[in-house]
């Protein structure tokens, strides 16, 4: 018995030393950039790193492994005689360019398959994805790569890069799969940076008019374009937050008298004030009365500001500006 732990235990540390060492590194980085992704907020530069790991290099690392164990290509002669069956390989310029490439190719396909599943398209499933091919490509490649001849099986020693490059016969294509690899990361970076700027460059905040139906839920655009002389009407104001932190808001609930459908004249009925924390959604109900006779109508607008309103707001100085139509009138149809 104890001879068999002895063995197994020989066998255990020999395949721990050979477990390739980028590997295992791609391994590791693929959960932390999902904990990365998972954990900080939208638009930090920490969380940018990690989206640039997980979507554009990882998964393409780990798969390239797998179809190429090998650092040296099959001798053309020797593939077609079925004399060498030894699996192929690719240099190590050509590994990283095509681990952006392939990389590029697994995302969309990753999205597409969530689009038709009941997880959807959000943040979490996309990360929880891309990490578990990446580490199930990884241990694919581990595989492959240990059955291949120690002699020319793939490692990762830059000394050795930096010597093959050196006797290189053709060095001027060394140098340009070198660019080409360079060309890659800056064109997956702009692509990177034109989808994730837009989100980092700052939040927003909505402001939207709601009534309540007969069951008591609120319904856009469904305020009563028509009200007796001196009754009010109801108006949920909803604030949503999504600027990255706590906000200070001023609603100014304004009226406009219109005449041959032109705004004539503006009287402010009202302010509100609000602090929302970010992610969070405001809503009040208030009642409107239109100050206007029988037979008038008016544009009641909601304009939201951060922090204190100005001294004559307007639509144009709103940070938000959302509106209905009213007529004043005796005549109401209560169907």
């Amino acid at each position: 018995m104890s001879f068999s732990t002895r063995r197994w235990t020989r066998l255990g540390v020999g395949y721990v030393r050979q477990y390739p060492f980028d590997l295992a590194v791609v391994s590791v980085a693929a959960v932390g950039a999902y904990a990365i992704v998972g954990g900080q907020p939208e638009g930090t530069p920490l969380r940018l790193f990690g989206t640039v790991l997980l979507a554009l290099f990882l998964p393409g690392y780990a798969f390239v492994s797998v179809l190429f164990p090998a650092i040296e290509r099959r001798s053309p002669d020797a593939a077609s005689n079925g004399l060498d069956s030894t699996p192929g390989g690719i240099a190590v310029v050509e590994r990283f360019g095509l681990a952006f490439v392939l990389s590029i190719a697994i995302v969309p396909m990753v999205v597409l398959t969530l689009a038709v599943t009941d997880w959807g398209l959000g943040t979490e499933p996309i990360a929880v994805s891309l990490t578990a091919i990446t580490v199930v490509l990884a241990q694919l490649g581990v595989v492959r790569r240990l059955r291949t001849p120690a002699g020319k099986r793939f490692t990762v020693s830059p000394i050795a890069a930096i010597d093959r490059f050196r006797r290189a016969e053709n060095s001027l294509a060394t140098v340009s799969s070198i660019l080409l690899v360079g060309a890659i990361v800056v064109a997956s970076g702009a692509l990177l940076l034109g989808m994730f700027a837009p989100a980092s460059a700052g939040g927003f905040t909505e402001l939207g008019l709601y009534s309540e139906d007969e069951d008591g839920d609120l319904v856009p655009g469904a305020i009563p374009d028509e009200v007796e002389p001196g009754e009010s009407v109801p108006v949920t104001i909803a604030i949503e937050n999504e600027e990255g932190e706590r906000m200070e808001y001023t609603a100014v609930v304004q009226q406009g008298l219109l005449e041959d459908g032109e705004v004539v004249e503006r009287t402010t009925l009202e302010e509100l004030s609000a602090t929302v924390a970010d992610g969070d959604t405001a809503r009040t109900q208030h009642q409107v009365t239109p100050t206007v006779e029988d037979g008038e109508s008016v544009r009641v607008n909601v304009l939201l500001y951060y922090g204190d309103a100005p001294d004559d707001p307007a639509p144009g100085t709103a940070v938000e500006d959302a509106h209905f139509w009213t007529t004043v009138t005796e005549d109401t149809d209560d169907g």
